[in-house]
């Protein structure tokens, strides 16, 4: 590279400035920074100039006008190539930018705030910083270098202190992943911007831009490669042991997590919820193999293995109480692919030791409850589908039109096994008693198919047990099915042309039908 150098630093996330200051001086760089930066730096001992020496202009409207100028811009835009350029470079005392190191203000971050205000949002859009990223990131071909995260601070410093300079595919690469943060954060800011307004319900455009994660060793199947991406500032698991996550593992953490987001109580319920601190759900292929309540997390971990023990067999283990000792002693006996908590005692960390291909991972206790709010999108048709969340179930009521009403347990129960089956693929139907499920099926083509197998599963536990379906009975047989299999209380979406004759049916079996107005296909 030609000399002088110089380098245009700008940064909110001030994580390892100090040491690629310290390196771009050493390397005989001139650093021009803006005002927080350049104080953050002098402060340290690192000789840098502040950007309004160099445009001759103050920070302007509260610092929202500092970089957007020509002097700035034109130094970091001109085409190495062209003597023109140079020569205009020259004639207007304007530096040579060689280097920039921006990362943008923390808006992502100052709207998952509680209680931030829109006005607070607005003061974090930057407008500066995504122009010189873009500018930059626009002349990689022309020796210069753009640093958008500091995670690419110490490989940009081994160059520095090796007398090297990332070469032209690496510079691209670098400018790639700049115009990507450019896209995640114009993103975050329009789904924003558009979720306040008011009836606003799905985005007008929908833009998917995410960081890569991580690769994956393969995809849903060996032959296809995989990776994971993941919004800025979105939490995610810490893994504390175990082999790596794979494409299947994550879609299965994801139905197991779900399955801890505990129903809300829906409008005509008497108040009752399932008792128990802890728990915990057994999902394979995404299925709910077993999902349990109780008082201790080492009763709920026992329950819901019990459940089907069989399917259990590779599977993965969440639950929303951190897992102790005899909780995972009760696991160490089951070959399971993942055990998710929110914590972990050090003598059931000590007990996984001994597992080491088994993934431990710690879980931030609102996920669950997030993943239940967020827009949900899948490819399809080569496009994208998207469908607004139901994190509450609101505006949902229930309606109890049998003859026999449901006793305080089987109101319990019914709650239980209907925030479940909403995660069953459809056609699905769940059988609970006691906060344990007994019996899930669910992907056929009919609703008695459905119900029969669930009460097959569910065998002596369906006696005096609950059913709920995700959507409702289209003949009196599926209603039927759940009486033939023992249960007594049964809760269904309305909206059959045939309701009448599921009533009439239930009142011969006996059993306390709830209606509700929601359903819940899974596909």
């Amino acid at each position: 590279m030609p000399s002088p150098r110089n380098a245009l630093l700008s940064v909110s996330d001030r994580t390892g400035l100090i040491d690629l200051g310290c390196a771009l001086r050493a390397a005989g760089f001139t650093i021009y920074a803006t005002g927080g930066t350049q104080a953050f730096l002098a402060q340290r001992g690192i000789e840098a100039v502040e950007v309004g020496e160099l445009t001759g202009f103050p920070a302007l409207a509260d610092g929202r006008v500092k970089t957007l100028h020509p002097k700035v811009f034109a130094g970091i835009l001109a085409d190495r190539e062209k003597p023109q350029h140079l020569r205009e470079l020259e004639a207007h005392q304007i530096p040579r930018i060689d280097v920039v190191a921006c990362n943008l203000y923390p808006f992502e971050a100052t709207v998952e705030r509680p209680g931030a205000t829109i006005a607070e949002a607005i003061e974090q859009i930057d407008i500066g910083g995504v122009s010189l990223i873009r500018a930059a990131a626009k002349n990689f071909a022309g020796d210069l270098c753009v640093l958008v995260d500091p995670a690419q601070y110490p490989a940009f410093i081994e160059y520095l202190q090796s007398g090297g300079y990332p070469s032209v595919d690496e510079r691209k690469a670098l400018a790639v992943r700049a115009f990507e943060r450019v896209a995640e954060y114009d993103a975050a800011i329009a789904r924003y911007m558009e979720a306040g307004q008011s009836g606003a319900a799905l985005p007008g455009s929908l833009a998917l831009t995410m960081p890569l994660e991580s690769p994956l060793r393969y995809g849903e199947n060996p032959q296809a490669r995989a990776a994971f991406y993941l919004p800025s500032g979105q939490p995610f698991p810490q893994q504390l042991q175990g082999k790596a996550l794979s494409y299947n593992n994550l879609l299965d953490l994801d139905a197991a997590l779900r399955l801890l987001a505990r129903p809300t109580v829906p409008a005509g319920h008497p108040g009752l919820t399932v008792g128990g601190t802890a728990r915990v759900a057994v999902v394979k292929h995404t299925v709910p193999c077993g999902v349990a309540e109780r008082a201790s997390v080492g009763e709920a971990v026992s329950a819901a293995l019990d459940a089907d023990r069989i399917s259990a067999f590779g599977g993965i283990v969440a639950s929303d109480a951190p897992i102790d000792g005899p909780a995972a002693d009760v696991l160490r006996s089951v070959f399971l692919e993942i055990v998710a908590a929110p914590a972990f005692t050090p003598d059931a960390l000590a007990v996984f030791a001994k597992k080491k291909n088994l993934r431990v991972l710690l879980v931030e206790p609102s996920l669950p409850r997030r993943l239940l709010g967020e827009l949900r999108v899948r490819s399809a048709l080569g496009g994208v589908l998207a469908d607004e969340p139901d994190p509450s179930y609101a505006p949902e009521s229930w309606e109890v039109v049998s003859q026999r009403v449901p006793g305080a347990r089987e109101w319990s129960d019914l709650l239980f096994a209907w925030g479940i089956v909403r995660w069953v693929k459809s056609n699905g139907a769940v059988i609970a008693r006691n906060g344990v499920s007994w019996g899930v099926c669910g992907g056929q083509t009919n609703r008695v198919w459905a119900v029969g197998i669930a009460g097959e599963r569910a065998g002596e536990h369906a006696r005096g047990a609950v059913c709920a379906t995700d959507g409702f009975f289209p003949f009196a047989d599926g209603l039927e099915a759940a009486a033939g299999a023992g249960c007594t209380a049964v809760v269904a979406p309305r909206g059959s042309i045939r309701d009448a004759e599921v009533i009439a049916a239930a009142d011969r079996a006996g059993i306390a039908l709830v209606f509700s107005t929601h359903r819940f296909f899974l596909h």
